[in-house]
């Protein structure tokens, strides 16, 4: 085993060679089951092989935050506006119409409060009810370097295990403590453990240097989170750098139900990320739109 000082930064990225989808239109995807594949097509668009992911499974640990007072009154109306929802089941059940048929990626991990260490987690949900409740993927956090690092990837394994005993697939969720660096060593690490680890894809964060490292780091696909609140013009120029660095889509939270017009964001969201439209055009059509919903 390397001692810790011998871990050298990798240097062949093999950026003129993409990985190969001739099988499957995702990376890293083509040696699954049936079922897998159908559930990750739901998920991701095969026609650009990304996504527009809508998050609102803060209430899991922050309680009714800015945007999520009333998740009937301002998330139900914005489902038919993005590919996937991402929600806990008590969100799903309690607040979200079955006939808005859109595929759901299930918040499963539990356990924590913004009053306790976030990493001390466990699974919530067990198989049988994501069944249930027909999700397309599970979710739970991995949180590398914290104090319940270990209990953090026992979690994430237990999804693994069972969603792949039923065709389900799991989105390894990279969390990041109060103490943690936000930078290209930390997240390629852990999004790289991740996929080792049997994770169909992660969602992580955007890194201004050195995000199309991690992206090539990474066999499964990488979606990324939006954060803390941005200017709308921020967050689409995030969005677009995240994706010509290789990203598969946004799983975005506060960037949109925070927004000053949420549908319009989400509309501009997927003109960047399934159109190719960079951060100031899809910016300029927010503002278009935004105008138009107001006159």
């Amino acid at each position: 085993m390397a001692d810790l000082d011998d871990i050298k930064d990798g240097k062949d990225w093999g950026r003129d060679r993409p990985a190969d989808t001739s099988r499957f239109f995702l990376k890293g995807a083509a040696h699954h089951d049936w079922g897998m594949k159908a559930r990750l097509a739901q998920i991701f668009r095969p026609d650009t092989g990304r996504t527009v992911m809508l998050a609102f499974d803060h209430g899991y640990f922050q309680g009714p935050t800015t945007g999520l007072e009333r998740i009937d009154l301002t998330i139900a109306p914005l489902a038919a506006h993005t590919d996937v929802l991402m929600c806990t089941r008590g969100a799903l059940r309690s607040t979200i119409p079955p006939e808005v048929k859109k595929p759901v990626v299930l918040r499963c991990s539990a356990g924590n409060s913004v009053l306790t260490e976030l990493s001390n987690e466990l699974v919530g949900v067990e198989i049988d009810d994501a069944i249930r409740l027909g999700a397309a993927a599970m979710a739970a956090q991995v949180y590398i370097g914290a104090e319940y690092e270990h209990k953090s990837i026992a979690n994430v394994v237990k999804l693994i295990d069972t969603g792949t005993r039923y065709g389900i697939p799991t989105m390894a969720v990279t969390g990041v403590g109060k103490d943690m660096a936000r930078d290209a060593r930390y997240f390629g690490l852990a999004t790289r453990i991740a996929a080792e680890i049997g994770a169909q894809f992660v969602k992580s964060y955007y890194v201004d240097e050195g995000f199309e490292r991690i992206t090539l780091g990474c066999p499964v696909p990488i979606v990324i989170a939006g954060g803390k609140k941005l200017p709308e013009r921020d967050a689409l120029e995030m969005a677009y750098r995240a994706v010509d660095q290789g990203a598969a889509g946004v799983d975005m939270g506060r960037n949109v139900f925070q927004s000053t017009d949420p549908e319009a964001m989400l509309t501009a969201l997927a003109a960047v990320v399934h159109e190719g439209r960079t951060g100031a055009e899809a910016y300029t059509m927010f503002r278009d739109l935004e105008r138009r919903q107001a006159a």
